[in-house]
């Protein structure tokens, strides 16, 4: 090993202590809180979980996606040709939290996640009259109202309450298939950014980023969350911005990345902190302003028909700030989840994410920012997707810099909901969207599948010794 190289691990692996000493501290004082006055209200701080060791049907699959990515991920990734590998990557992510989410059992685990008292699924028969229902809507969400609304259903749009209610209309009502629906589209996330990546920093390092969107602790709390779910809309919105500024079809591509951003506002509130990531996209595009006119219709769909159908959006949030501080909100400590869920974050994207970050914002990346809001020069739209051939070894500067842009603006709107004090705890499912994004930081590192194995072993530790909420 040569001394840059030495130098640069030893960065890397000082990185992933500093985090991992931020989690122990997270939970030696958050323990220390719940044995004084348990203000927190998490079993396990600083996460939304209770100790219980624990193995399940899933465990053997796990372990088995996990081994067999670890060894055959990076080069599958390198050799794909490019529409195989975003269908292997979907797949491969379905199949890594499915099997995550059965170490709990196929009840525990899938089908009762999003029936319990807190979940959309309690109010599927207060839909039967949806217009109805939409204009009432915001008269049951604080506490004291009546019939109040769930936990989640208060704390949401009802854009994410009528997409059960609507998969119940069509025959496929119940937690079962909540839960797989949740699963297969949340897994959808992972393809969306490599889609992203390769259009904003060229395909060698999507291609390199792509084992550590599907092998990712995340996973975790992404089976059967109905934020995972939230994440895969959100992502695709930002992937079709993405191909639209770079000149991909961007009439169709634009549109649909304005109804899919109108939808995410209408599936969560927090999700309206997108517009930074979106923001950082149109920066790094090479026809930002072509496509806005198609963005901008698209964006106004979804919006005009909850409006029309009688639901107040900006009352709805209104009364949900009220209603958060009415509850747990109220009394978990602010002084404390400000940076505990700095902890939680770590714990969702896992280590090689950090030393990634690290190597975002190393000196050799940020030499590239002068030159990386160019067009980047490995990717074109006329380029055969079917190419057997794999990418350059080493991308410019100016491609990584364009990545860690990217990843910057990601974090951004992370650190920006954090600061809001909206999201006190439980932020290990609530940040998912934002986290995803974090995770392709992957590709900047070296020695590929000592990463994914510390990030496999994170994932399969957490969830065979916590009994998470959610």
């Amino acid at each position: 090993m040569n001394r840059d190289l030495l130098r640069e691990t030893l960065r890397d692996l000082a990185a992933t202590l500093a985090a991992a000493l931020l989690v122990t501290a997270a939970a030696l004082v958050g323990a220390a809180i719940k044995r004084e006055h348990d203000v927190l209200h998490v079993g396990w701080p600083p996460l939304y979980a209770n100790w219980m060791p624990h193995i399940g049907p899933g465990t053997p699959a796990a372990v088995a996606v996990a081994v067999a990515v670890v060894a055959y991920g990076p080069l599958l990734a390198a050799r794909l040709p490019w529409r195989a590998l975003l269908v292997t990557a979907w797949g491969t992510a379905t199949a890594w939290t499915f099997s995550l989410a059965l170490i709990d059992g196929w009840h525990r685990g899938i089908a009762r996640r999003l029936t319990t008292s807190y979940e959309y699924l309690q109010v599927i028969d207060r839909f039967d009259d949806i217009p109805g229902t939409l204009r009432d809507f915001t008269h049951h969400i604080l506490i004291g109202s009546p019939d109040h609304w769930p936990a989640h259903v208060a704390g949401h749009p009802p854009g994410a309450t009528l997409t059960f209610v609507l998969l119940d209309r069509i025959g496929l009502g119940g937690g079962a298939w909540a839960g797989v629906w949740c699963i297969a589209v949340g897994a959808a996330a992972s393809t969306a950014i490599l889609v992203t990546v390769r259009a904003l920093a060229g395909e060698t390092l999507a291609r390199r980023a792509a084992p550590f969107l599907v092998l990712a602790p995340a996973a975790v709390w992404a089976g059967a969350s109905a934020d995972g779910y939230f994440a895969a809309v959100a992502a695709w919105a930002v992937a079709f911005l993405a191909l639209a500024v770079t000149g991909h079809r961007p009439r169709a591509t634009g549109l649909a990345s304005g109804l899919l951003l109108g939808l995410t506002v209408y599936l969560s509130y927090g999700l309206t902190l997108y517009a930074v990531i979106a923001g950082g996209v149109l920066l790094l595009g090479s026809r930002r302003l072509r496509p806005l006119p198609y963005v901008l219709a698209g964006a106004i769909v979804v919006p005009a028909v909850f409006t029309l159908l009688g639901f107040d959006w900006w009352e709805a949030y209104r009364l949900l700030v009220e209603r958060y501080h009415e509850g747990a909100g109220g009394f978990r400590p602010y002084s404390y989840w400000v940076w505990a869920n700095l902890a939680c974050t770590v714990l969702v994207v896992g280590p090689a994410t950090v030393a990634g970050l690290r190597r975002a914002g190393s000196a050799p990346v940020r030499k590239g920012f002068r030159d990386c809001l160019r067009p980047p020069a490995d990717t074109d739209s006329r380029t055969d997707t079917a190419s057997n051939q794999a990418p350059a070894p080493s991308p410019s500067p100016s491609l990584e810099s364009r990545l860690a842009l990217l990843l910057l603006a990601a974090l951004l709107a992370l650190l920006i909901a954090d600061l809001s004090g909206m999201s006190k705890a439980e932020t290990e499912r609530i940040w998912l969207p934002f986290a995803v994004w974090l995770l392709a930081a992957g590709a900047f590192l070296p020695r590929p599948r000592a990463w994914l194995t510390a990030q496999a072993a994170l994932a399969l530790l957490l969830n065979h010794l916590l009994l998470t909420g959610w």
